[in-house]
């Protein structure tokens, strides 16, 4: 099998903070590697490198052929088999090798025959990594594929990855489903990129306990020069006292006096700076490890103990109704979780409660007098202009609203950009800080979890837990649900 060989790769963004510096990597090309780290560490920088799409400094030796995922479907309108085989580049496929692969992820190949934009994002995901594996690329760079993906699709793409032979980079911050095909983890750390054999898990505990070492390191690091400090404190008093007692003793030898004075700054001068040195050395020692800060929540409370009722609703297109009559409230403290495979309508309802459904809704959607409703949308691409105009537009207090942005790890250097030229992630982190720091009754999200790292991901767990918001969300990931669902309802459909 083919290598992948990085020498001294180092690459910035104009303005910025080396993302990569110096960095030497072989991989082989049959691993499954799962690439990690913090959102805006450099992850998709990294496949463009690999793609060749950003100018960097140092060489990729290689003669592997890379493919991306997502791909980019030009002509939605067209049926997804031809809108997807059209979206990859220099290939010959047909329709049955397309067949086969949706059959192997135990997916309908009806689809198919469907226009692309009628496809659920899962549907969607699927089809894309069907048409990349059917392919002859023989590596392949797959960028956040769980974003979508309801749990059963999950399981169905899991197990589809695992029985491939062609090496793949994957990008995922559901860490069950990375657990279950990675054999080796490529993390990025501090502008360096470290390589382990394991999977998530693997990775997870060992930097669990390098953490911890280091912490411990670090305290007494920090007890070290807090002791260097005290000392150098008392020598400078010390050498204040000779000068002062010089001058205030009138009848003294001044010359004996100044001599001594004189030795005793000089030694001083000399001790201060070893001291100094030695304070400089231990602080540079002191590791930099990752750490969060809570979050904070704008939330309203009022006299109203339902603030969300749903009774009897069903919603369609045209003859196609999408779930079963629904029935369920949404109170105080609690966090409603919406379940249901991929086009079953769990964004449709929650469209359909914030008044944007364009099909037919029959019951009846119930929301409390005169409270604000907080959304995160699954769809935020209409997010665009500076942070100072999107937080006015918005009507959200300023500073709070880039409190939020720096506590979910936006760099300072950042938020004097354009939303619509931030990396994904950041741009998730902006939908999610407006929905934040607008001052709310009732919190509905959609999917809040896309492109959030795991760090970003227990913050969000921590903020539920602590203030206890109505909430009612959409959300795949299991642990997620686990931790904050305080009730699940099911969206299904008799056939």
């Amino acid at each position: 099998m083919e290598n992948l060989t990085i020498r001294n790769l180092s690459f910035a963004y104009p303005g910025q903070a080396p993302l990569f510096d110096h960095c030497n990597l072989d991989l082989d090309g049959d691993w499954k590697l799962g690439l990690l780290g913090r959102n805006g560490r450099g992850k998709t920088t990294l496949m463009k490198i690999l793609r060749n799409l950003v100018n960097y400094q140092g060489s990729i030796i290689t003669n592997l052929k890379p493919q991306y995922f997502p791909l980019t479907i030009k002509k939605p309108t067209f049926l997804a088999g031809d809108a997807v085989i059209e979206a990859v580049p220099n290939s010959f496929l047909e329709p049955w090798q397309l067949e086969r692969e949706l059959n192997l992820m135990a997916t309908n190949p009806e689809i198919l025959w469907q226009p692309y934009s009628t496809l659920s994002g899962g549907e969607r995901t699927k089809l894309q990594l069907a048409a990349l594996f059917a392919s002859d690329y023989d590596y392949l760079l797959l960028d956040e594929p769980t974003n979508h993906l309801d749990q059963v699709g999950r399981k169905q793409v899991t197990n589809y990855l695992r029985q491939k032979t062609t090496g793949f980079i994957i990008t995922s911050h559901d860490r069950e489903f990375l657990d279950q095909i990675i054999d080796h983890t490529l993390v990025i750390e501090r502008s360096q990129l470290v390589l382990e054999r394991g999977n998530y898990s693997t990775y997870f505990k060992q930097k669990k306990r390098r953490d911890q070492e280091a912490i411990t390191t670090n305290q007494q690091l920090r007890a070290d020069i807090k002791k260097l400090k005290q000392s150098q404190q008392q020598r400078q008093q010390w050498a204040n006292r000779a000068e002062s007692e010089k001058k205030n003793n009138s009848h003294a030898d001044k010359g004996f006096l100044g001599a001594k004075a004189a030795k005793m700054m000089k030694k001083s001068v000399t001790i201060n700076n070893r001291i100094e040195q030695a304070i400089n050395d231990k602080q540079g020692l002191l590791n930099n490890i990752d750490s969060t800060t809570p979050l904070s929540l704008n939330l309203q409370r009022d006299h109203h103990q339902t603030l969300l009722a749903v009774k009897d609703v069903t919603l369609s297109f045209s003859d196609h109704q999408l779930f079963d009559p629904l029935n369920f409230t949404v109170k105080q403290n609690e966090q409603v979780a919406l379940s249901g495979r991929n086009g079953t309508g769990k964004s449709s309802l929650i469209q359909a409660i914030c008044h944007q459904f364009s099909g037919n809704i029959n019951g009846t959607i119930e929301l409390a007098n005169n409270i604000t409703v907080s959304t995160v949308r699954q769809d935020y691409s209409d997010n665009s202009g500076s942070l100072t105009e999107f937080a006015k537009a918005n009507h959200l207090e300023l500073e709070t609203f880039l409190n939020i942005l720096r506590k979910l790890g936006v760099p300072r250097s950042i938020l004097h950009n354009r939303i619509e030229t931030m990396s994904m992630g950041q741009q998730k982190k902006v939908e999610l800080a407006r929905s934040l720091a607008t001052p709310a009754h009732l919190y509905i999200w959609d999917e809040p979890l896309n492109y959030l790292d795991t760090y970003n991901q227990e913050q969000l767990i921590d903020l539920i837990q602590t203030y206890q918001p109505p909430l009612l969300f959409v959300e795949h990931d299991h642990h997620f649900i686990e931790q904050v669902s305080s009730k699940v309802i099911c969206l299904n459909k008799d056939e």
